[in-house]
């Protein structure tokens, strides 16, 4: 649904999604990681977003913006590449998504751990 929520406004400009989930409880923890494959699309994301309520969810939060210490695609895979993260169920798992070609929008395969290129 979040994903739904975002792309209403910003269908492929993000190439990463990622909303952690308490996966005994099956509910996130409120928050999301969002990467923009551009600063104007964050830009977009912020006017249309932040201080609102989130139609979808039966919450009273509003949407916020901050800087992630990690930036860019290339460094949020290698962060979560080997994560144990990657081992929960699919829907708590970090998402990759093209933003360009024909497939813009749709999710990327995440690549395999590191540990799995060392057994072939």
């Amino acid at each position: 649904m979040l994903k739904q929520e975002i792309d209403a406004t910003n269908k492929g400009t993000y190439d990463f999604l990622y909303l952690p989930c308490n996966v005994a409880r099956k509910r996130n923890f409120g928050y999301a990681f969002v990467n923009f494959s551009d600063v104007g699309f964050a830009i977009t994301f912020a006017e249309k977003f932040i201080g609102k309520r989130w139609n979808r969810f039966n919450s009273d939060k509003r949407c916020s913006l901050s800087y992630a210490n990690i930036q860019g695609k290339v460094a949020l895979i290698e962060k979560y590449r080997n994560s144990t993260v990657m081992q929960q169920d699919e829907s708590c798992r970090p998402k990759l998504f093209y933003t360009s070609g024909p497939r813009i929008g749709q999710e990327e395969p995440f690549p395999i751990p590191v540990t799995m290129l060392m057994l072939f």
